[in-house]
């Protein structure tokens, strides 16, 4: 069996965390929070195209084909088009069924940060030799901290040196949960990544999710090619349930493995995680654009061309886009998306 592993980035998401900055046709993937470069152009470049990995397939919604083809710049790629967000599963499915059955398919979110590169290889290569063995890979990240906005993951039996079956998942959990697992060792964050063997994870959809497969295959099946990129047919994909890969299947299946690393991850996941990333001066403040900023410490400034001023603030964020201005403290991130649907 080959090694050489196809990545499939999923870049559907809506990002409404991160507004007002992240919306519509500029979602949280396609802007440049970490740096020059954007979270999708971030993750393309994890996994160049060579001797490892195949030019990488994106899976996107209609209205960011053109962010996508902007952002791959020279970059090879073939993107398949879907017709209507209906959840991680049917988009993986997408990919799963285009695929031939002994390719390694290697999902990630494009939204994520990974600091150390060469982590994110080392576990890929553990996946890679487990994933040949039929079995479904997911990547933990080694907790840090009791964190209770991410799912978990119970590592089971040990598979070599390469990771563990899968014991069980965790829903985000309370705090006192939380540092419990973290006390006790042997539980990682979900990270949403993925790594599998094409015909494995077609028989497990065909198991465990029949419909969204059959719905997803038929939509491949159906579908308009249009240069790079196949979009998939509408009527067909519609009929798919809408469901997240980890309740669809990963949790279903009797034969999951994850494969922990510490890879300087973050799904960037608020504007208190941006805050967390980005470079600060000596208060700790982050500030993009023309700011001054007086008498105030631990603050994320993004001017959005304006001009920004605080005196005297500790802890907040102001974010402008437009005619959009966000202001709060920084500890409240969570709330944002009450701000994003007022102002749909």
């Amino acid at each position: 069996m080959t090694n050489i592993i196809q990545p499939v980035i999923l870049c559907g998401g809506a990002g409404t965390r991160l507004w007002p900055e992240s919306r519509g046709q500029l979602a949280k993937q396609f802007l440049p929070l970490t740096g020059a470069q954007s979270l999708f152009q971030q993750t393309v470049q994890r996994t160049p195209a060579g001797a490892a990995f195949l030019p990488p397939v994106i899976l996107c919604g209609d209205a960011h084909v053109t962010a996508v083809r902007d952002q791959l710049g020279a970059h090879q790629a073939s993107l398949i088009v879907e017709p209507m967000p209906r959840n991680t599963a049917a988009a993986i499915a997408l990919a799963v069924a285009r695929a031939d059955a002994d390719t390694l398919l290697l999902v990630m979110p494009s939204d994520h940060v990974i600091a150390d590169v060469a982590a994110f290889h080392a576990a890929i290569a553990k996946g890679a030799r487990l994933a040949q063995q039929d079995w479904i890979v997911t990547f933990g990240i080694n907790p840090d901290a009791p964190e209770t906005g991410f799912g978990y993951i119970a590592s089971g039996a040990a598979l070599g040196d390469d990771g563990f079956a899968v014991d069980r998942f965790i829903e985000k959990p309370q705090l006192a949960d939380a540092q419990k697992m973290l006390a006790a060792g042997g539980y990682s964050w979900n990270a949403g990544i993925f790594l599998f063997r094409a015909g494995r994870m077609r028989d497990a959809m065909l198991t465990h999710c029949r419909a969204i497969f059959e719905a997803a295959d038929r939509a491949v099946a159906a579908g308009m090619i249009d240069g790079d990129a196949l979009y998939a047919d509408a009527v067909h994909f519609s009929q798919a349930p809408s469901d997240s890969i980890d309740y669809a299947v990963m949790e279903k299946d009797d034969r999951v493995a994850v494969v922990p690393a510490s890879m300087g991850w973050s799904d960037l996941g608020s504007w208190q995680a941006v805050h967390t990333l980005a470079p600060k001066d000596a208060a700790g403040n982050a500030v993009t654009g023309d700011a001054f900023l007086h008498d105030s410490h631990g603050n994320l400034v993004r001017t959005g061309g304006k001009r920004v001023s605080l005196v005297g603030m500790d802890h907040v964020a102001v974010i402008i886009d437009g005619d959009d201005i966000l202001v709060m403290p920084l500890d409240r991130s969570q709330d944002v998306r009450a701000a994003a649907k007022a102002r749909e």
